[in-house]
């Protein structure tokens, strides 16, 4: 290889220094940082993606991976944990995977961890793996297997067509006895479940659109209005609409529409109320590249980010917001997020936390492996270096304009 993998990650967190990426700099040039910012991201998610997969393509992410849990934390987190990482991780990463247009250093990145991703797929559906993971065990595996169908779905030429045939084999099996052995709470689980059937169909065999109509159905209704739905019949100040249901719900009436074209209306509706949602957690972004840090999950970093970076990645931004303010904000966050110390222990692992290493932050279902979440913020780099999202200058995003004194168009509610 060209370089050393390993000090290449340990050098990361010091990027946003390196580029000038502060506060001050930013304010005072905001054109003068277009061009860095993508390789920034392209940096950060090779370094949060590197120790899973190289782990796990060696069949050793048990023996590697820390196991870090809160105090309180529920029953056997190993038990969990590694479909947890793999199935987060890839959800995320997907995108950039199956990117084609990629300069010469992106193209070594890419193949490197499609490789590890393809091998680290046939080490957890394999029983006679090390690493062959829990599919069944409890409730959680339902979460990470539709994370895991999710990153799928983003890269089917990358994570599917190449797997062997008894890969696959393999794992629709594991799907298929997870849809009988654990049944979704009242709740976003809905999805989880419903995301599992959506593939089956995604890959030519037998889901059940009923069980993807009832997720569906209790989802718009669900929905409290101004881009927002309740987890359940409840409401909850946090980020699962980032981290689960919006990005979920989409996806899977986008294959329940492939089957039956009655829920292309909803599926359009459902795309406007996520625009909707995506131009708030802009909105949400300090001028320093701080957001709430509020509700639950919280450790999931810039998963939190998702829709927003859905929209950029699927062209579909607000009128209000521009590629370039996206990206600047969004690249503000990630770089506050991930260059904050003790945010990766010394062996480039993630630690439970969110701006560093805060375990008091973490609920009693976070282990390490949760914390792979955080990748689901880096959608955009499934666009060319060559889209306006990367190549656009810099702007400064909402909140930066107003506390610089700057006179904007007021925001108004979702109609």
């Amino acid at each position: 290889m060209s370089f050393n993998r390993r000090d290449f990650i340990k050098s990361v967190p010091a990027m946003g220094a390196a580029f000038g990426l502060s506060n001050q700099a930013f304010s005072k040039n905001p054109e003068s940082l277009a061009g860095d910012d993508r390789k920034i991201w392209v940096d950060l998610l090779y370094k949060i993606s590197y120790p899973v997969l190289d782990a796990m393509s060696q069949g050793k992410l048990k023996t590697l991976m820390p196991v870090e849990v809160p105090e309180g934390a529920y029953g056997d987190r190993d038990t969990v944990t590694y479909l947890e990482a793999i199935g987060r991780l890839l959800a995320g990463l997907a995108p950039w995977l199956a990117l084609e247009e990629t300069n010469n250093q992106e193209k070594e990145l890419q193949a490197d961890l499609r490789k590890k991703a393809i091998q680290s797929i046939a080490h957890a559906v394999d029983p006679n793996s090390p690493d062959y993971i829990n599919w069944t065990k409890g409730a959680q595996p339902l979460v990470d297997g539709a994370f895991l169908v999710h990153g799928i779905m983003r890269a089917p030429k990358q994570l599917w067509e190449p797997l062997d045939p008894e890969t696959k084999a393999r794992l629709i099996k594991e799907l298929q006895a997870q849809k009988l052995a654990i049944k979704p709470y009242y709740s976003n689980w809905l999805l989880f479940g419903a995301m599992i059937d959506a593939f089956l169909f995604f890959v030519g065999e037998q889901g059940d659109l009923m069980r993807m109509d009832f997720a569906i159905k209790k989802h718009m209704e669900w929905y409290l209005g101004d881009g927002w739905y309740g987890d359940g019949p409840e409401f909850h100040l946090d980020y699962y609409n980032s981290y689960v249901i919006q990005p979920m719900l989409i996806q899977v009436l986008e294959i329940a529409a492939q089957k039956q074209n009655a829920y292309k209306s909803d599926l359009k509706l459902a795309k406007k109320r996520m625009v909707r949602y995506s131009r708030q957690l802009e909105m949400m972004i300090s001028p320093e590249g701080t957001y709430p840090a509020l509700g639950r999950s919280i450790c999931y970093r810039s998963g939190a980010f998702q829709p927003l970076a859905e929209v950029a990645w699927k062209e579909m931004l607000p009128e209000e917001i521009s590629n370039g303010q996206v990206r600047s904000a969004l690249t503000a966050v990630y770089t506050r997020l991930f260059s904050a110390k003790d945010t990766f222990d010394q062996n480039g692992w993630l630690q439970l936390g969110l701006a560093g290493h805060q375990p008091g932050l973490a609920e009693p279902y976070i282990s390490t492996g949760s914390l792979y979440l955080c990748s689901l913020g880096f959608l955009p780099l499934g666009l060319s270096e060559n889209h306006a999202f990367w190549s656009d200058s810099a702007e400064y995003w909402t909140s930066k304009k107003i506390w610089s004194g700057e006179n904007i168009k007021r925001d108004e509610a979702l109609k």
